[in-house]
């Protein structure tokens, strides 16, 4: 599980199964790096790509590695959940937009399946809304400018000044933010004292500087 004291830095790979496969083998051995099979990923490869993701990076770590399998759940997340928490996967999410019921099923079917379980708020305008309607909170809420939105509106602020108000309202979960894709967004992220930074872009459009690119990213969760 993860420790509230460190800062983590969540890599997200879309790439092909090979490509993705030689990015892992360039990480520095880091339990401070979080590995996201993305959504693409998953619907490519499915529950033998988030095994094999596992077994990569567990081998490279020398001890179980952390994975986050982006499900995107918007209804009937359970069976997901049971899915990716067989093949390997630690944590799970669901869109903060699915219905109420279908969040709380989605997070006691992680509960129950021993995985966190991570809500995007992505398009959430108000994530106070939608997390006091909830059963039970999720071990993660993710604060997300969604890639689309990233390229045709990047005058969008990721949404840092939710960050203290979510941490001093609920005291037991953690919050990553994603959509940032520079040092300066990281820099800040962690400053308003996320848990998580999410990066992709980065790692997709220049997979041969994968090791390069880390090891910056890493600097800054210090």
């Amino acid at each position: 599980m993860l420790n509230r004291r460190t800062k983590y830095l969540q890599i997200a790979f879309n790439r092909s199964f090979n490509e993705v496969r030689k990015m892992i083998s360039l990480l520095p051995a880091s339990e401070k790096i979080l590995i996201e099979a993305g959504t693409p990923f998953i619907k490519n490869y499915g529950q033998s790509g988030i095994t094999a993701l596992k077994d990569w990076w567990s081998r490279k770590l020398g001890q179980p590695g952390y994975i986050v399998a982006d499900l995107k759940c918007m209804d009937r997340g359970g069976r997901e959940v049971v899915a990716v928490a067989e093949a390997g996967a630690s944590a799970a999410t669901c869109l903060g937009l699915a219905p109420t019921a279908t969040i709380d099923s989605f997070i006691d079917e992680c509960q129950k399946a021993g995985i966190d379980s991570m809500v995007d708020m992505m398009n959430v305008e108000f994530p106070f809304e939608v997390l006091q309607k909830l059963k039970k909170r999720p071990t993660i809420i993710v604060l997300h400018r969604g890639v689309d939105e990233n390229e045709k509106n990047r005058e969008k602020r990721l949404p840092h000044e939710q960050i203290h108000r979510i941490k001093g309202t609920y005291n037991d979960v953690l919050v990553s933010v994603a959509g940032g894709e520079n040092s300066r967004d990281v820099i800040r992220t962690f400053f308003n004292d996320a848990d998580i930074a999410v990066i992709w872009r980065s790692f997709y459009d220049a997979p041969e500087k994968t090791a390069t690119l880390t090891e910056e990213f890493l600097k800054l969760s210090k």
